[in-house]
């Protein structure tokens, strides 16, 4: 039985200060957060951690890191036990009060907040830190049944009745249920091309599930994505831009998870999640407008065929992979208003969603 995160918490504590009464160097072990700590077995459907750990060892060069990974913990369970939440950016300025342990940059802060989640292999949700970041858009055939948070009384969010807007996915996803006849979902990578299918009702059209995931999703939108494709049993689609960012820093992160939080991949990827488009093949289909590839995005692909798991399993995202480093090009999923505005209504999805065999894995 997994233990709750005070006990967990508090176990940690004591075992550094046991060790310091021994007179003993006290450490702290944690999951090493990279691509070089997981595997991805396509049955499992997500990165799991296989292993390889890191210490911090309390000496005079890591003194500092090491007292706020145990101020950080300090205020992890003063949040548990209060019942409050902090953002990321509210724990940075908490930490001001640290004397000399307070931290310089936030990055430093959200380090070690990474550090202390993957130490006890929960989600940072479940210590008290939210954050900042907006959970996403929906809009289309979809009910979501909330709770009114004075009364408790259940609350109906009908997604098709917003008009020109949409409903916001909340922080905290994990009380909602759903209810829909909808075919399926479609994830979109642009709150631009999200806007243009929601006034359109392209999902009255297809009787679909419109998201918009705004670039990379955030962990509140991946669960809710993750639960409805549990709960109501449809496929869901990633409709992003054809470059690496696209492929591997938005679809992989939502489909199998990412390395640096391989620890609660198998909360938050949605294994199910299938590639439509915009594939590298479809930029010669649609003789598609195209920017040159940076340094960059050259290093991103090429990363990708080194290194990634996912694309080490997938021979079709290897052959996209180098299709597209040949051509030296990248296009965004606006070039298709390069055959008119609604062309990606009209023509493109449905082509594709015809089309199983154009998707990539």
């Amino acid at each position: 039985m997994m233990k709750k995160p005070i006990s967990q918490l508090k176990e940690i504590a004591e075992g550094v200060f046991k060790t310091i009464l021994k007179k003993k160097q006290p450490k702290l072990e944690m999951p090493l957060r990279s691509l070089n700590n997981v595997s991805y077995d396509p049955k499992l459907g997500y990165f799991e951690l296989i292993g390889k750990m890191k210490e911090r060892t309390l000496t005079a060069s890591t003194i500092k890191t090491f007292a706020q990974t145990l101020k950080m913990m300090g205020l992890s369970k003063q949040l548990i036990e209060t019942n409050d939440i902090a953002t990321k950016r509210e724990a940075y300025y908490v930490s001001k009060n640290w004397g000399d342990s307070r931290f310089s940059e936030q990055s430093e802060s959200d380090n070690v907040m990474d550090d202390v989640e993957a130490m006890m292999m929960l989600n940072r949700e479940q210590i008290g830190f939210i954050p900042e970041e907006k959970g996403g858009d929906v809009a289309g055939k979809l009910t979501v049944v909330d709770r009114d948070s004075d009364t408790g009384k259940e609350l109906r969010i009908d997604c098709t009745k917003f008009g020109s807007g949409a409903y916001s996915v909340p922080i905290s996803v994990e009380h909602l249920k759903f209810k829909t006849d909808a075919k399926f979902i479609l994830a979109i990578e642009t709150a631009g091309m999200f806007q243009r299918l929601v006034k359109h009702n392209y999902w009255k059209k297809a009787n679909c599930i419109l998201i918009s995931m705004g670039g990379v999703p955030t962990r509140a939108l991946r669960r809710f994505i993750r639960r409805l494709s549990d709960e109501l049993k449809i496929p869901s689609y990633a409709f992003v831009d054809s470059d690496f960012y696209g492929y591997f820093n938005i679809y992989r992160t939502l489909k199998v998870g990412s390395g640096n939080a391989a620890h609660i991949n198998k909360y938050f990827s949605v294994p199910n999640v299938r590639f439509l488009g915009v594939t590298p093949q479809d930029i010669i289909d649609y003789k598609l407008p195209t920017h040159p590839m940076k340094e960059v995005d050259i290093k991103r692909g090429k990363d990708a065929l080194k290194n990634d798991p996912f694309v080490h399993h997938h021979k079709e995202w290897q052959k996209a992979i180098n299709l597209q480093l040949k051509m030296k090009v990248r296009a965004e999923q606006q070039a298709l208003a390069a055959w008119g505005l609604n062309f990606v209504m009209e023509e493109y999805l449905p082509a594709k969603l015809k089309n199983p065999k154009s998707w990539l894995p």
